[in-house]
C-alpha cells in the first residue's frame, strides 16, 4: 500500500499543477470545452483513485470540486470568476491534505465541512440565474441525468474491479446528446461518410483548392472530437516507452558519469606527458573520449525538464494578484518547452516567482492609471525562455510604468550606496543596478505582496549562485525587461585552466568572451586610471583584475609588457582577468567549495584536474565585484571625448587561404570559428557537408570559388580542418581555411580597391601587407546560387519555381540547399493542407515535389485536389516515398502525377525534377524504378 500512496501522491502532484494551470486558462476561455472536461476528468480520476485507496478526506472534497465542474460541463452553471475561485479553493485543500500525507503517510485530521457545504450550495443554487433555458430538448436533458447515474456506476465499478477497462456492460446503451462528439456510436457514420468521400474524390473535375481547404478543415475539425478515444489509447500504448526513475538513481548514476570523465581526463593527460605512447593508445583513447561524451549527453538528458514545470504555478499566482490589487494582467508564457537540468530548475523556481510577482506590484498600472496614461485597461507580462550559446535566457517583460533612472539615482545617494560625483559618470543601465542591492526600495509603502526591499538582492544573489548573471533594461511609462542568464547544467563544465602566482585555477568558458595577449604598443597597452589597470581594447578601456594579487599570492602588483589576459562578461559588463599562464580548454565536474573557504567569494567551487590536482574554480560574480567601476566609466568618457568622430575603424578576421595574398573578412559577418575532425567531412550530391548542430553545413574553400576544383577532405593533411562559419537567413555555410592569424582593428579613411571580378570586395592594406577581403554575399550566391547582392539591389533568378511538400523538417533541411544549389527556387509547406493554402494565393509554381505519407491532407489528397482545380491542374507533380510497392505507384499514376521516386534515390530525383520541369504536362507518367540490394 505504501509503493500506491506514493504513486498517488507523485500522479496526483502532476494533475494538481496541471489543474492550478488549466482552470486560470479556463477563466479567460469560458467557452473552451475541451478545456473544461479535460479538467473534469483530472477531478473525476483524483476523486475515483482516492476512494479506492480508502482515502476519504481527500474523496470528499474532490467530490464537492467535481460537483460544480459537472454542473459547468452540463452548462447548467456558467464559467465564472467566482466559479473559478471555489474549484481553486478546493485544489488549495486538496494540496494540503496531499503534503501531510506524503510527510506522515496518513491524512491529517481535519473538517472540511464548511467547504464542502460551500462548493454543494453553489453546485446546487450558484448556477439558478446562469441555467439552461426552458425550452432545451427534453431528451437532452434526460441523456445527461442518465449520463450522471451511468458515471456512478463506473466509479463503483472501477473500485470494485481496477484493471477492468470498459464502463458501461455490453448490452446497455446510453442514450447521447446530438452535440457531443467523441462516442463511438458517431464513429461509424463519419467514417463511412469519409469512404464515400474517397470514392467520389475521383469524380471531382472543378472542385478548387479554396473549396477542398474549406471542407478538409471542417473534416479535422469533426475528427478531432472522434479521435479522442482512439488517441487515448495511442498515448495508453505510447506511455509504455517510458518509465519513472527515482531521482536517487539518477543522481548515482550522474556521479558515476562524473567519475568516468575524471578517468578520460586523468587518461588524457598520461598521453600528453608520454607522446612515445600515443601510436599505441590513440585509437583506444579517441573510442573512451566519444564514449564518455555520448554517455555524458544521454545522462544530461535524463535530468533536463521543461522550464514551463517552474511556471506551472505563475498563472495561478496572477490570477490571485490581480484581484488582490485590482488590477487586470494577461500573463503570456513563451519558450515552456525549453529545457534545463533538474537541479537548475528548483533553483530558478523562487527568483521567477519573485520576479514575476513585483511586475504585478510595482510595473504593471491600476486600470485608471493605464487609461490616463492611454494603455489599454489590461497590463500584460511576458514570461519567455530560449536557449543562446550554451546559456537558457529567460525573460520578465513588462508594458508598465517602467523605472525612472533619476528616482533609482536619488534613491541610492540617500542611503550613501554611491556620490554624487559617482553617479554622474554612470551610465543608465549602471544606474538601473542598484535596485539589486541589498534593502533597496523604491515602493512608497510596503504591502502584503513588496516594498520591502529584501527581494531582488536575494534574487541577484541566487542567480549568480547557480553561475547566473541578472540584467535589466527599462524606460518610463513603456515598461521593463530582465533577462537572467543560467548556464544549461552544474554538473559538468567546460573551462579554461590557467595559473597565476604559481597556482592553477579554473574560470567557466560560458563567461569567457576573449583572450588577448598585450604588446605594449597602442592597440593592446594596460594603462592605469586612477591606480586602477584598464586595457585599451578596440576604442573601449576594460578594466582589469591582476589575479595573482587579489588572491594575496603576490604583494606586487607590477605589470610587465607582455601580459596574458582573458575577458569576461557578465550580463551588460565587461572585465579582463590578468593571468601568468594559460593551458587549455577541459571539460570538469563541479565539487562543492570547503565549508572553511565559503566564505571567500572568489570561488564558486573545485574540481580535480587529469593529474589528480585539485585547483578552484573562480565565480566571475565574485570577481566583477571587486572593480573600480566608477573610474573606467570616467575613462571611457575622456577617451571617447578624444576619439575622432570622422576615423572609424572595422575589425577584420585575418586568414591564409588558397595561396596569393592574405584574406580577410569583416569580423561582424562571422559567426564562428570552429575545427572539424575531416573524417566527420560527407559527400552529398557533389558538395561536400558536415553534420553541424542538428543540420548539414556545406563546406567550401576559397580554390573552389576561384574555378580550381579541390576536395577538402582530400587535400586537408592534418586531422582538423578549420572553418570560418557563415550564417544567413537560416542558411550555414562553411569557408574551410589553412590558417586563422588573427583579428584587426584598422581604420578605414578611404574606400579599398575594389575587385572587378571574383569573390573579393577587392584589397587593402591589414596590419602592413596587402590583402584580399572576401565579398560573403558573392560566396553565398556562388554556393547557393539563390540571390546577389550589391548594394541595395537583388539580382532575380530565371530558375524555375519548385513547390516542396514534405512533414519532415530535417528533409526539408536536407532538400531545399541542394535544389536552390541547383539554381531552383523552393517554397517549402509542411503538408498537403499548408501547401493548398500556399496554391491558392500563389499559382507561380512550375514544379510540385510532395511527400506521400503527412498529416492533415496526405500527398494523395492533395496531388487530387491539385488535378481537380482548373488553375494549377497543369503543374507537374512528383510524388517522393519511402514505400516503393506497385500499389502506391500505380495510385500515383491513376492521380495524374508526373513520377514516384524512392527517397533514397537521389541522383534519380534530380534527374525526375529536370525531365519534369523540361517536359509538358502530357508527358507520359515516370514509375518507381525497382531497385536491387
Amino acid at each position: 500500500m505504501d509503493d500506491l500512496i506514493n504513486e498517488f501522491i507523485t500522479e496526483t502532484n502532476d494533475s494538481i499543477s496541471e489543474l492550478d494551470t488549466e482552470i486560470v486558462q479556463l477563466e479567460q476561455n469560458p467557452e473552451d470545452y475541451d478545456l473544461l472536461n479535460n479538467i473534469f476528468r483530472l477531478m473525476h480520476t483524483i476523486k475515483g483513485t482516492c476512494g479506492f485507496l480508502g482515502l476519504s478526506r481527500l474523496e470528499k472534497v474532490a467530490h464537492a470540486g467535481e460537483n460544480v465542474l459537472d454542473k459547468m460541463r452540463n452548462k447548467e452553471l456558467k464559467v465564472t470568476s467566482q466559479a473559478v475561485t471555489f474549484i481553486l479553493e478546493s485544489i488549495d485543500k486538496i494540496k494540503m491534505i496531499l503534503e501531510n500525507l506524503e510527510n506522515t503517510g496518513s491524512e491529517p485530521e481535519g473538517d472540511d465541512s464548511e467547504l464542502i457545504k460551500t462548493l454543494n450550495d453553489f453546485a446546487k443554487d450558484g448556477g439558478n440565474a446562469t441555467a439552461i433555458a426552458a425550452d432545451d430538448d427534453a431528451e437532452e436533458e434526460a441523456a445527461l441525468k442518465a449520463m450522471e447515474a451511468e458515471a456512478e456506476i463506473a466509479v463503483e465499478a472501477e473500485e470494485a474491479n481496477s484493471s477492468g477497462d470498459d464502463i458501461f456492460p455490453e448490452d446497455e446503451f446510453v442514450p447521447v446528446p446530438a452535440n457531443m462528439t467523441g462516442m463511438d456510436e458517431s464513429e461509424e457514420p463519419e467514417a463511412e461518410a469519409a469512404s464515400e468521400a474517397e470514392e467520389d474524390s475521383d469524380n471531382k473535375t472543378g472542385t478548387s483548392l479554396t473549396e477542398i481547404i474549406d471542407e478538409k478543415a471542417k473534416q479535422l475539425a469533426i475528427g478531432a472530437g472522434l479521435d479522442e478515444k482512439s488517441n487515448a489509447g495511442e498515448k495508453k500504448s505510447a506511455s509504455t516507452a517510458s518509465i519513472r526513475v527515482g531521482i536517487d538513481v539518477l543522481e548515482n548514476l550522474m556521479q558515476l558519469v562524473s567519475e568516468l570523465v575524471l578517468t578520460r581526463n586523468q587518461v588524457v593527460q598520461i598521453m600528453r606527458q608520454s607522446p612515445e605512447l600515443e601510436s599505441d593508445y590513440a585509437g583506444a583513447l579517441h573510442r573512451l573520449s566519444h564514449i564518455t561524451t555520448d554517455l555524458q549527453e544521454g545522462v544530461m538528458k535524463t535530468r533536463m525538464q521543461p522550464i514551463g514545470n517552474a511556471w506551472n504555478k505563475l498563472p495561478r499566482i496572477i490570477r490571485d494578484l490581480s484581484m488582490e490589487l485590482d488590477k487586470k494582467i494577461d500573463l503570456k508564457m513563451i519558450g515552456e518547452e525549453t529545457e534545463l537540468d533538474r537541479q537548475l530548475l528548483e533553483l530558478i523556481k523562487d527568483p521567477l516567482t519573485h520576479m514575476v510577482r513585483n511586475s504585478a506590484d510595482h510595473g504593471v498600472e491600476t486600470t485608471a492609471e493605464r487609461k490616463a496614461a492611454g494603455k489599454s485597461e489590461t497590463g500584460t507580462i511576458i514570461l519567455r525562455a530560449f536557449h543562446e550559446g550554451g546559456h537558457i535566457i529567460v525573460e520578465i517583460k513588462d508594458d508598465g510604468k517602467g523605472i525612472d533612472p533619476e528616482i533609482i539615482k536619488r534613491k541610492a545617494i540617500e542611503k550613501g550606496l554611491t556620490t554624487e560625483s559617482e553617479a554622474a559618470v554612470m551610465d543608465k543601465r549602471q544606474i538601473l543596478q542598484f535596485i539589486f542591492a541589498a534593502g533597496f526600495s523604491t515602493a512608497a509603502a510596503v504591502t502584503s505582496v513588496s516594498g520591502r526591499g529584501v527581494g531582488m538582492d536575494v534574487v541577484r544573489t541566487n542567480v549568480e549562485k547557480m553561475g547566473g548573471a541578472i540584467d535589466l533594461d527599462s524606460n518610463p511609462g513603456t515598461g521593463t525587461t530582465f533577462q537572467i542568464k543560467i548556464p544549461l547544467t552544474l554538473a559538468i563544465m567546460p573551462v579554461l585552466i590557467m595559473e597565476a602566482g604559481k597556482q592553477k585555477f579554473a574560470i567557466p568558458q560560458i563567461n569567457i568572451l576573449e583572450l588577448v595577449v598585450t604588446n605594449g604598443n597602442n592597440e593592446h597597452k594596460i594603462e592605469r586610471v586612477n591606480d586602477t589597470p584598464v586595457l585599451r581594447l578596440r576604442g573601449r578601456l576594460l578594466p582589469l583584475i591582476h589575479m595573482a594579487h587579489t588572491l594575496g599570492l603576490t604583494s606586487e602588483d607590477t605589470l610587465t609588457e607582455k601580459q596574458f589576459i582573458v575577458v569576461c562578461e557578465l550580463g551588460n559588463l565587461s572585465f579582463g582577468v590578468i593571468v601568468d599562464k594559460i593551458f587549455d580548454t577541459e571539460e570538469i565536474v563541479v565539487k562543492p567549495v570547503s565549508a572553511a573557504l565559503r566564505a571567500i567569494t572568489l570561488y564558486s567551487g573545485s574540481t580535480i584536474l587529469g593529474d589528480g590536482s585539485v585547483i578552484m574554480i573562480l565565480d566571475p560574480n565574485g570577481l566583477a565585484r571587486s572593480i573600480n567601476v566608477n573610474a573606467t566609466n570616467q575613462a571611457n568618457q575622456d577617451l571617447a571625448a578624444l576619439e575622432d568622430e570622422n576615423e572609424r575603424t572595422t575589425s577584420f578576421l585575418t586568414f591564409k587561404a588558397g595561396g596569393g595574398a592574405p584574406k580577410a573578412i569583416p569580423l561582424e559577418l562571422v559567426s564562428r570559428l570552429e575545427e572539424i575532425e575531416v573524417s566527420q567531412i560527407e559527400i552529398a550530391g557533389k558538395n561536400e557537408v558536415v553534420q553541424y548542430r542538428g543540420d548539414l553545413m556545406y563546406l567550401i574553400n576559397v580554390e573552389s570559388l576561384e574555378g580550381e576544383i579541390k576536395r577538402i577532405k582530400e587535400s586537408c593533411k592534418d586531422k582538423f580542418q578549420q572553418v570560418v562559419v557563415f550564417t544567413d537567413r537560416g542558411r550555414v555555410l562553411g569557408l574551410a581555411v589553412d590558417e586563422i592569424s588573427d583579428i584587426i582593428d584598422e581604420n578605414i579613411t578611404s574606400s579599398l580597391e575594389e575587385a572587378k571580378t571574383g569573390i573579393n570586395l577587392g584589397s587593402m592594406v591589414i596590419a602592413g601587407k596587402t590583402t584580399d577581403v572576401l565579398d560573403v554575399h558573392k560566396v553565398f550566391h556562388r554556393v547557393f546560387n539563390e540571390f546577389q547582392r550589391l548594394g541595395d539591389k537583388e539580382i532575380e533568378q530565371t530558375k524555375e519555381k519548385i513547390l516542396l511538400v514534405e512533414d519532415s523538417p530535417f528533409f526539408r533541411k536536407l532538400m531545399v540547399p541542394i535544389l536552390m544549389s541547383r539554381g531552383y527556387r523552393v517554397k517549402t509547406a509542411s503538408n498537403g493542407l499548408e501547401a493548398a493554402r500556399v496554391l491558392s494565393k500563389d499559382r507561380d509554381f512550375q514544379l510540385i515535389i510532395t511527400d506521400l505519407d503527412m498529416p492533415e491532407m496526405n500527398g494523395f489528397e492533395f496531388s487530387e485536389a491539385c488535378k481537380g482545380d482548373v488553375n494549377v491542374r497543369h503543374i507537374p507533380i512528383v510524388a517522393l516515398s519511402s514505400n516503393a510497392s506497385p500499389e502506391t505507384t500505380a495510385r500515383c499514376e491513376k492521380i495524374g502525377m508526373f513520377a514516384h521516386v524512392s527517397k533514397s534515390e537521389k541522383e534519380r530525383i534530380f534527374e525526375v525534377v529536370s525531365d519534369a520541369l523540361n517536359s509538358n504536362t502530357e508527358a507520359s507518367f515516370k514509375p518507381q524504378e525497382a531497385t536491387h540490394e
